[in-house]
């Protein structure tokens, strides 16, 4: 078996496309919107509502902790929409055609932070399995799938905003790590609470992982723990026992995906 993984995609269909070739599966593992494009401003859904302007204004806020100014801009700008929510949702959906449109069969896919679970639904097509929580048979080992990101302790999830990512109450992602036993591969978007796997040279900040993963990981011996979330990590692979903890990379920037073979 040969199978191919993949993600933080962020809108790059092209490569996406050719994600699948040469395997006998193909897994998605979530952050498939371009949101927010750090590297072409003109680019992602904010890009395309308010121009690369405002966005390198807004990178640039974000890259150096000038929370207050980042907010005030953000607020400035949906104010400036009429319908802030709609403008996203055609966004939103407009890149989902695209790239669900691509994917090769069979695809297993979660969602990323990045990502609106919501609408995918709308994209059901042969082939293309939503697995968020399941547990499923790939040519003989059990791959088990979680996505989302952990909402950070005291945070509580808002819905008034225009965007709204899937982040998930600790508890809440914790009870669908808790369904994943007796699996060969765990598959996250996010990774487990190991220093070296969560902190992120270039933005010089640790991300959350999840304690949660890392105890099934020493609970459960599964051969593989496959995520992607952060982009520039200290390490992208960790032993841990038996099992090899794999970051599969940031797909957007390097259009090659991670291959499983056994």
């Amino acid at each position: 078996m040969r199978v191919h993984v993949v993600s933080d995609v962020h809108g790059n269909a092209e490569a996406l496309a050719r994600a699948g070739d040469g395997a006998d599966a193909l897994v998605v593992l979530g952050d498939l919107i371009d949101f927010v494009d750090y590297h072409e401003h003109g680019g992602g859904i904010l890009g395309s509502l308010f121009g690369a302007e405002h966005v390198a204004t807004f990178a640039t806020l974000r890259r150096e902790g000038r929370r207050r100014e980042m907010v005030e801009l953000s607020k400035r700008l949906w104010g400036s929409l009429d319908d802030p929510r709609s403008a996203v949702d055609e966004a939103v959906r407009e890149q989902y055609t695209r790239l669900f449109g691509v994917l090769s069969a069979p695809t297993y896919a979660i969602p990323g932070n990045v990502d609106a679970p919501a609408l995918w639904p709308e994209f059901e097509a042969p082939g293309l399995h939503f697995v968020d929580g399941d547990v499923c048979d790939i040519g003989g080992l059990r791959f088990g799938f979680v996505g989302g990101a952990v909402l950070p302790v005291g945070a509580a999830p808002r819905r008034d905003q225009a965007w709204r990512p899937y982040l998930r109450t600790r508890e809440e992602f914790d009870k669908a790590v808790a369904g994943l036993t007796g699996v060969d591969v765990l598959c996250s978007h996010i990774p487990p609470a190991l220093p070296e796997l969560t902190y992120d040279v270039v933005a010089r900040r640790g991300e959350l992982g999840s304690e949660a993963l890392a105890d099934l990981i020493v609970r459960e011996r599964p051969r593989w723990s496959l995520f992607g979330h952060v982009h520039q990590p200290l390490a992208a692979a960790k032993r841990v026992g038996v099992t090899e903890c794999r970051n599969v990379g940031h797909f957007k920037r390097d259009p090659r995906p991670y291959v499983l073979r056994w």
